[in-house]
C-alpha cells in the first residue's frame, strides 16, 4: 500500500475489514487518537499510521495479519511502547499499521507445580509477577518499566534487567511461545515441557526477533519459588575495580544466591538525587562509585542479612567497600532500589543522553568503562559520562550527557560520532555494541560492521524465509 492509497477507495475497503474483524472498539483510525502511538518513548522520531488496530484474541490477530499480507501492508507490533531504540514507532510515511495486543491480556494458565506461567502476550510484566505471587512463585524478570512492559514486547526484545546474573535474560525464562506467522498462519508452541528435543527450537527464532518474523501472541514462563529471605545492600565502593572485586567476594560465598549486582558511577547518583530530592540516600557520605548487592533464597531461615553483614565486613577490612546501608525493612529495600531505577528519567532531565547500551566480558568492564571515559573526555571536551548497570553481566549504559550549558539540539546530532567513539573500545575487548535494548530502527546500521558475512546473510535468509514480503516491522533490526 503507497502512502496515496490510505485515503484512497483501497484504504476504505481496508478499514471496513478491519473494523469487521475487530470491530470498533478495536480500530483507531483518527490522528488524534493514534497519535501518542506514533511517538517512541524516548521521542526521537514521531511517525504515522492510518490505524491503530487492536485485536482481542488470537485469532483475531490472525485475521488482521492475513489481511495485510494479501493487500501488502506493513504492520509495526507495539507493546507498551517503552522501547529505547525505536523499535515500535511506525514511519513517517503513514503506510504502517500499528497493532496493539493490549486487549489481550488474560493469564491463561498457572501451574505451582510446574512452576509455569502460560499468558497472554498483551498482559504487563507487573501482571505477570503479582499472577505469579498470588500462588508462591515469581516471574524472575524485572526491570523500572515493568508497569507498561508487555510480555510480548518484552520476549520480542529479550529484554535483560537486574536478574539476568541469577536467570539469565527474558529467552531464558521461555518454554513455549504462540505466535501469528507473516502470512496469518497460527503456530501454537504452548509446551509447558523442559525437555522437548524435536528438531529446531522454533520459539527462540522470535524471542529477540523484535516483530521482524511474527507476533508473538502468548507465552509459557518459568517460575521460580518465591524467596523468603531477602538481603540488599547499597555500598560505596573506592573504585569500579573494587566493584567487580566485591561481586567476586559474593560469588565465592553466595554463588547461588546473589540475585542482583549493580554499579553506578558518583556523578549518576549525583543528578538521581538533584531531581528526585525525596528519594532516601542511606549512606552518610557521597561517593564516587556504588554497588547495589541483593541476595534471595527460598528458605526463610538463611541468615542471609547477618552473612552480607560479615561478608561486607570482610570488604571493608580488604578496602573494597567504604560504607555500606543494609535494608532492614521492605519499605527500606524498596527505597534503595528506587535509587536505581530513578536514573532513567533523572537523565532525562538533566538534558540529552547519547545512550550506549553495551556488554563486554565482566571481567573487563572496569578497564572498559576507564578507557572509554578517557577517550570520550578527549574527543568531546565538557562530556559528561554516566555509566551504570550490570555489572554482574558485563552489560554497562555507558551514557554521555551534554555538557554543562550545552547545546541539547547540537549534542544530539553529534550521537553517530560519539556512538562510534564508545564502539570502537567496546570492540576491542570483544564486546557488543548492544547488550539489551536490541537494534530497532536506530541502530541497524551498525549491524553490517558488526555482524556482517554469514551471520548477517543467515539472518537475512531467515527473514525472506518467513516473511517474503516484508511487512513485518520494516526498517528494523536488519540494515
Amino acid at each position: 500500500m503507497t502512502e496515496a492509497t490510505a485515503t484512497s477507495s483501497a484504504w476504505s475497503e481496508v478499514r471496513s475489514a478491519l473494523l469487521n474483524i475487530v470491530g470498533e472498539k478495536g480500530c483507531l483510525f483518527d490522528p488524534g487518537d493514534t497519535a501518542d502511538y506514533c511517538v517512541d518513548w524516548r521521542q526521537l522520531r514521531k511517525g504515522s499510521t492510518p490505524a491503530v488496530v487492536r485485536p482481542a484474541s488470537t485469532e483475531e490477530v490472525a485475521a488482521v495479519v492475513r489481511l495485510c499480507a494479501e493487500r501488502r501492508i506493513p504492520i509495526v507490533p507495539q507493546g507498551g511502547n517503552t522501547n529505547m531504540v525505536i523499535g515500535a514507532t511506525p514511519s513517517a510515511d503513514g503506510t504502517e499499521i500499528v497493532l496493539l495486543l493490549s486487549r489481550m491480556n488474560r493469564i491463561r494458565n498457572l501451574d505451582p507445580v510446574d512452576l509455569t506461567l502460560t499468558i497472554d502476550a498483551g498482559a504487563t510484566l507487573k501482571a505477570a509477577q503479582e499472577a505469579a505471587l498470588a500462588e508462591g512463585c515469581i516471574v524472575p524478570l524485572t526491570m523500572g518499566s515493568e508497569g507498561s512492559a508487555q510480555i510480548g514486547g518484552v520476549l520480542s526484545t529479550n529484554a535483560g534487567g537486574n536478574n539476568t546474573l541469577r536467570f539469565g535474560n527474558a529467552r531464558d525464562l521461555v518454554l513455549g511461545l504462540e505466535v501469528v506467522l507473516p502470512d496469518g498462519a497460527i503456530w501454537n508452541g504452548l509446551r509447558r515441557l523442559r525437555k522437548d528435543n524435536t528438531g529446531y527450537c522454533l520459539r527462540q527464532l522470535f524471542v529477540g526477533a523484535e516483530g521482524t518474523l511474527g507476533i508473538i501472541t502468548g507465552a509459557v514462563l518459568k517460575l521460580v519459588p518465591r524467596p523468603r529471605d531477602l538481603a540488599l545492600a547499597l555500598c560505596s565502593v573506592s573504585s569500579t575495580q573494587a566493584a567487580l572485586d566485591l561481586l567476586v567476594l559474593c560469588r565465592a560465598h553466595f554463588h547461588d544466591s546473589i540475585n542482583a549486582f549493580e554499579y553506578m558511577e558518583g556523578h549518576v547518583m549525583e543528578i538521581i538525587r538533584k531531581h528526585f530530592p525525596e528519594t532516601r540516600y542511606p549512606l552518610a557520605e557521597p561517593a564516587a562509585h556504588y554497588a547495589w548487592v541483593e541476595l534471595a533464597a527460598a528458605s526463610p531461615d538463611a541468615g542471609l542479612r547477618e552473612k552480607l553483614e560479615e561478608l561486607l565486613a570482610e570488604a571493608m577490612d580488604k578496602g573494597i567497600v567504604l560504607d555500606a546501608a543494609l535494608a532492614g525493612s521492605s519499605s527500606e529495600r524498596a527505597a534503595i532500589w528506587q535509587l536505581r531505577e530513578e536514573v532513567t528519567d533523572a537523565q532525562q532531565r538533566e538534558g540529552t543522553s547519547i545512550k550506549n547500551d553495551v556488554t563486554v566480558p565482566v571481567s573487563k568492564t572496569p578497564e572498559f568503562i576507564t578507557r572509554a571515559t578517557a577517550e570520550c573526555e578527549r574527543q568531546f571536551p565538557g562530556i559528561r559520562v554516566m555509566a551504570y548497570g550490570h555489572l554482574g553481566d558485563g552489560n554497562t549504559h555507558f551514557n554521555l550527557t551534554v555538557p554543562l550549558g550545552g547545546d541539547n539540539a547540537a549534542f544530539k546530532e553529534r550521537t553517530h560520532e560519539i556512538q562510534a567513539v564508545v564502539n570502537e573500545v567496546v570492540r576491542q575487548f570483544d564486546g557488543s555494541f548492544s547488550a539489551e535494548h536490541g537494534i530497532g530502527a536506530l541502530k541497524p546500521y551498525m549491524m553490517e560492521k558488526w555482524r556482517g558475512g554469514a551471520e548477517l546473510d543467515t539472518m537475512r535468509k531467515i527473514k525472506a524465509a518467513l516473511d517474503p514480503l516484508g511487512i513485518m516491522n520494516p526498517g528494523k533490526l536488519l540494515p
